[in-house]
């Protein structure tokens, strides 16, 4: 267990490590350092502003490239904002708002109504809107009976069929109870949950709930969690666990005004050792119970700092390139998979911009590997003169990667074929996104290999890896991570 007075290094100036230095706050540690190799604070948040037009006035507003959303579940990130004194807007959405509406289109441009009973009606269709809610209540009931345990934080104990960790339960939502909820800590076996290191696909066959996959790729696929196919089950119920899924559903969102990036500015202003930006941390070197970091800043200059204790926030893959790492530690984030995220925010003839977020789940399937998959109207009152922002994957197991080049080309084809060919793009990238491991590596314990190297060589590892990597379970994994062994 650390001391009080401890010299703690904090690696990345992300939602992970913004929110170990907070909760390191709360614990009474003040002698804590964040290093951030990019010039800004927030990691995947990132909410660039920029300038629009609109009935002949010119204003700047924030986009997304990364989160969106969130939802009552969303329960770290609730205590960021008390923190940071910062809060979220919706799930009732003010005029000139931010808000999550959405529509939902062929590949060919064709707006369709998949779970509206009302809209393009036919037998064949009610049937399968039928037999979903059948298999929607069947899932709900799955979670609270056979796989009780699946909403920890977490993936820890699952390949041993037990479950260890924060509660994600909200009381009174999905049969959680005040002694289930946020923010108790759970403990239990129940060896029906190694069925969730399966892929999610396989999951729902073995559960013969095959059509809620419907429900969960849209938030899941589209917004660059990877494939049900290949995805092990628990990432995907972790995100969305039943509570979140269903506010999904009922569009019960939030969205934040500036923008998530905007919760960790907030949050980073408030901490008493704010980030020190444009500082990248080189080498690690762990010795005689003291950890030396190197650290580069903007200029190339390279300075040595000493420390009592590390914390990783930022790709441990990536972390074994640079740090002294063991044998063990290479062996096992050697294992890590990561998607490949391909978005850009885009502009458009005047009056000519989509106005409405929409989703197209033709492209969601490895065979549509790097088309277009949604693209997100953030302003509804800008009408079709707001800018879009559109998502592509580029990687699945098994398949060839698409390059980054050609994605762009296939997702600019893709916005001309259902109606919106793009003018200008503000903004492209690719993103490091979603780390996680195989169905076989998270059978043979990889969680709980890991758990075991917390502490050792004075390291402790947090981040998306951890559980998975939306903001909520990347702040509640820093919560648990410093709440354990700090």
């Amino acid at each position: 267990m650390a001391k009080l007075d401890d010299k703690i290094c904090i690696i990345g100036g992300g939602p992970a490590g913004l929110s170990c230095a907070m909760y390191l706050e709360k614990k009474g540690y003040k002698n804590y350092t964040i290093y951030e190799k990019l010039n800004k604070v927030g990691g995947k948040c990132w909410s660039p502003k920029i300038k629009v037009k609109h009935n002949g006035v010119e204003e700047e507003l924030s986009f997304e490239t990364g989160a969106i959303m969130g939802a009552i579940t969303y329960h770290a990130v609730s205590e960021m904002e008390e923190f940071g004194g910062y809060h979220h807007k919706g799930p009732d959405f003010k005029e000139k708002e931010p808000n999550m509406r959405r529509e939902f289109r062929k590949i060919d441009g064709t707006i369709e109504y998949p779970f509206d009973p009302k809209k393009d009606s036919s037998l064949g269709k009610i049937f399968k809107l039928l037999k979903l809610k059948r298999q929607m209540k069947k899932l709900n009931k799955l979670m609270q009976t056979k796989y009780v345990g699946y909403d920890c934080y977490g993936h820890l104990g699952i390949a041993k069929g037990e479950y260890y960790g924060i509660s994600k339960g909200v009381n009174g939502y999905c049969g959680a109870t005040k002694e289930t909820s946020f923010p108790n800590y759970i403990k239990g076996k129940n060896p029906n949950l190694k069925d969730l290191a399966l892929p999610f696909a396989e999951f729902c066959k073995i559960n013969h709930i095959e059509e809620v996959q419907r429900i969960w790729i849209a938030p899941f696929t589209s917004f660059g969690y990877g494939f049900f196919d290949e995805i092990p089950a628990s990432l995907v119920l972790k995100y969305l666990d039943v509570t979140t899924a269903l506010e999904f559903v009922n569009m019960k969102l939030w969205t934040w005004q500036d923008g998530t990036q905007a919760i960790y500015e907030h949050v980073n202003k408030k901490l008493l050792h704010p980030t020190i930006l444009e500082s990248e941390v080189v080498k690690v070197v762990r010795d005689g119970g003291k950890v030396t970091v190197t650290i580069k800043n903007k200029s190339g200059k390279e300075t040595k700092q000493v420390f009592d204790k590390l914390i990783v926030t930022t790709p441990l893959d990536y972390f074994a390139k640079y740090a002294d790492a063991t044998k063990e530690e290479k062996e096992l984030f050697s294992k890590i998979i990561h998607e490949r995220y391909c978005n850009y925010i885009a502009t458009f003839n005047e009056g000519k911009s989509p106005n409405i977020s929409g989703y197209m789940v033709e492209n969601m399937v490895p065979e549509r590997l790097g088309h277009a998959m949604v693209y997100y109207n953030r302003w509804q009152y800008l009408d079709r003169d707001c800018p879009a922002t559109v998502y592509a994957l580029a990687n699945h197991t098994g398949s060839k990667d698409i390059e980054y080049d050609k994605v762009m080309k296939m997702m600019d084809e893709d916005m001309k074929n259902v109606g919106f060919p793009i003018k200008d793009k503000l903004y492209a990238q690719e993103v490091y996104y979603c780390p996680h491991v195989s169905s076989k590596d998270f059978l043979d314990g990889w969680y709980d290999k890991l758990e075991a190297l917390q502490g050792n060589k004075n390291t402790y590892y947090a981040g998306e890896i951890i559980s998975f990597g939306d903001m909520e379970d990347t702040c509640a994994a820093s919560k648990d991570i410093v709440g354990r062994f700090f």
